[in-house]
């Protein structure tokens, strides 16, 4: 009997949402104890601030250059490399049990496994689907036919109008406010808190397991679908934060003209999204102008955003507790962490999109080893990717990392030396054009622009991360500064992998 591997993600989580990361609103003791116990990340950067090239990165242990999924709704080939086929191959049991998002969700025929599979069952036609023998599928609410969904309708149907409608009768994303404030994509939801996706999705984790022989080796990415917005997080827990108490983010500017003159020192697509006239990403309502938002809406947003996380802390306790009476406590590794951040106020804006600051790219990520294999507890401040997960399960296991996975595995030594991190963004959407290119290293991120819709290939952001960790004074421009801003994007340039040739068609919006 090996070491068994629980990996953990939730969508769109900041890294100040813990408390082991400094967070003050949200109550996490559960991952709080991993962190003590283990290994946390000062500087976890995704390959992608956005949903599917980032998890495409975790599961193929490759760069989006290389998988191939260069935006949401470019699918990841079924037979792209997968670190679940590698461990079901080593003769682990595997289970994906929440979001996966590896393929659009826009799939009106049904041409995605990952979509129909909730009308079948948890098995996958063939046995298996990217090295999973056992997959139930959820999202941010009700709509379609993953596992979910289908629960919910099935047994509570009452309840389905309950969770905000993240799409309008046009098919764009949904715009409306709600809540106390009308902040966007928040609305009151009566739904009881056992229902809720974030406890079904821990119900159905504790359900796999202990389908499990107690010698067996398992693989088991619970996958929470929160807090990404919506933020509809059960009523009857919104007593835990009061929004009118919240304080307002340090990196929200008060004032309209400072958040107006912040923007305007960084590349156009920044500003011109703040006044409505861009849109590059399809999550946020293209109906939605962020010069709107209001200091009220933003601490409401917060508030409930901390709910989620609280009732992603205590699922996971459940679960915990749960591989604890099975006797597999002392060999059980967990990793937590998140696909991508969420400005949530940062700068005046909500969502996400070609923003390459730490709102989006700084991650929560903790390790706590499995105690049998007696890993010190390490803070670990360089920069790592979630390229490096892959192969870190892999390390684990015990068995060899494949070459086509390009990271490595995670550091769990202070002083390890590593490469700095890369960082893309490519999207064409509405007829926008916005493609970025970002390495980080310990005390600085560098990002390039390559020519697009409202750029022409010579902008770029360079942040000292040590001096200006709010990353307002962009010094791309500044002649004291541009032989290292050179030196890191000739860097940037040798360590960036070859472009996957032709580009996947893009199938979806999301």
């Amino acid at each position: 009997m090996g070491r068994k591997i629980l990996f953990v993600t939730t969508d769109q989580q900041r890294y100040d949402t813990l408390g082991c990361n400094g967070g003050q609103l949200a109550r996490t003791p559960v991952v709080d104890a991993l962190a003590h116990e283990g290994i946390r990340y000062e500087r976890a950067i995704p390959q992608s601030v956005v949903c599917m090239p980032s998890r495409a990165t975790m599961i193929t242990g490759q760069h989006p250059s290389t998988h191939g999924v260069w935006m949401n709704g470019v699918p990841l080939p079924t037979d792209a490399p997968s670190v679940a086929d590698t461990l079901l191959r080593a003769g682990y049991r595997t289970a994906l049990i929440g979001k996966a998002h590896f393929e659009p969700y826009f799939d009106a025929f049904g041409r995605f496994l990952e979509n129909t599979l909730g009308s079948v069952g948890t098995t996958p036609p063939g046995g298996t689907h990217r090295g999973f023998q056992h997959l139930e599928m959820a999202t941010h609410g009700v709509m379609g036919n993953l596992h979910y969904a289908r629960w919910m309708r099935e047994n509570h149907p009452e309840m389905l109008g309950q969770f905000y409608a993240t799409v309008d009768a046009d098919l764009q994303v949904n715009s409306a406010g709600g809540g106390d404030t009308g902040a966007p994509q928040v609305k009151v939801n009566q739904v009881p808190r056992d229902w809720y996706h974030t406890e079904w999705v821990a119900d159905r984790t504790i359900a796999w397991l202990d389908g499990l022989d107690t010698d067996e080796d398992w693989f088991c990415w619970m996958s929470f679908p929160d807090p990404h917005h919506p933020w509809d997080p059960p009523e009857s827990e919104m007593g835990r934060v009061n929004w009118r108490d919240v304080d307002l983010p340090v990196g929200y500017p008060t004032s309209p003209a400072a958040r107006e003159a912040l923007l305007d020192a960084k590349p156009r697509h920044w500003r011109l999204w703040y006044d409505g006239t861009l849109v590059s990403n399809y999550e946020a309502p293209a109906r939605w102008v962020p010069a709107t938002l209001t200091p009220d809406q933003v601490r409401e947003v917060n508030a409930r955003n901390a709910v989620e996380v609280e009732l992603i802390d205590e699922a996971l306790g459940r679960v915990l507790r749960a591989i604890a009476a099975r006797g597999w406590g002392d060999d059980v590794d967990v990793i937590f962490t998140t696909d991508h951040g969420e400005l949530q106020g940062d700068f005046g804006l909500l969502f996400k999109g070609p923003y390459h600051v730490d709102a989006l790219m700084r991650l929560p990520l903790i390790w706590r080893p499995a105690p049998s294999a007696v890993v010190p507890p390490a803070v670990i401040r360089r920069p790592v990717g979630l390229v490096d997960l892959a192969p870190t399960f892999c390390t684990i296991a015990g068995v060899p990392i494949p070459n086509t996975f390009e990271g490595t595995a995670l550091p769990t030594d202070p002083n390890d030396s590593r490469d700095p991190v890369l960082t893309e963004w490519d999207s064409a959407l509405f007829g926008v054009d916005v493609h970025l290119r970002t390495i980080t290293h310990d005390d600085v991120v560098c990002t390039t622009y390559l020519p697009g819709t409202v750029h022409d290939g010579t902008e770029g952001e360079l942040y000292d991360l040590a001096d200006d960790p709010l990353q307002h004074e962009n010094h791309f421009d500044d002649r004291s500064r541009r032989a290292r801003r050179d030196d890191l994007i000739d860097e940037m340039r040798t360590l960036r992998p070859p472009e996957t040739s032709p580009r996947r068609a893009l199938i979806a919006p999301v």
